[in-house]
């Protein structure tokens, strides 16, 4: 009996480096053209203290289907003021890494290769969107998961701090003083 499997692995050790080098190349590279060329606007959204008008699209269509099964999308606009508030409280270097991550899914150039999301976020259906988010769960890029853990915290920090969301986790708030 022959076997059908080549005689070296099509992706080697060697390769995986070397294709991981090239990938953080790229997100580094698009992020900088970013910053160098104006594309991330470093002004906050009309309302917001760090929020900027190019993360709210994102946003706005990610916190439905990562908060899927909650009211969040009922309580859309007071997530987004909460999500403000955390990040507004962050380091700044934690803050840039965070406008960062929103930089490489709002920035075409980026998005549509690193997400599978060619168009505008609001275009994507909520199909493309949980493909997204499973892609980067399940990537052997540390740099795409570690992205998919920080939306998730950072989305379920923010709706999980408001009290509209505490009755249906049975929490009954903090105790009154």
């Amino acid at each position: 009996m022959t076997s059908s499997l080549p005689a070296t692995p099509a992706l080697s050790r060697r390769g995986l480096l070397k294709f991981s080098l090239g990938a953080s190349a790229f997100l580094a590279t698009a992020g900088l053209g970013a910053s160098l060329t104006g594309c991330s606007a470093q002004t906050p959204a009309s309302g917001f203290i760090s929020l900027r008008q190019s993360d709210l699209p994102i946003l706005r269509t990610l916190i439905p289907v990562i908060l899927a099964g909650t009211p969040a999308a009922e309580h859309l606009e007071a997530v987004l003021q909460r999500l403000d508030n955390k990040l507004a409280s962050l380091s700044p270097a934690m803050l840039k890494l965070t406008l960062q991550l929103f930089d490489v899914l709002a920035l075409p150039v980026t998005r549509g290769p690193l997400t599978g999301i060619w168009g505008s976020w609001e275009n994507a259906s909520i199909e493309q969107i949980q493909a997204f988010l499973q892609r980067w769960e399940n990537s052997s890029l540390n740099l795409l998961r570690m992205g998919h853990a920080s939306l998730l915290q950072l989305l379920q920090m923010a709706w999980y701090e408001m009290p509209e969301s505490w009755a249906r986790c049975g929490y009954p708030g903090p105790p009154k003083i």
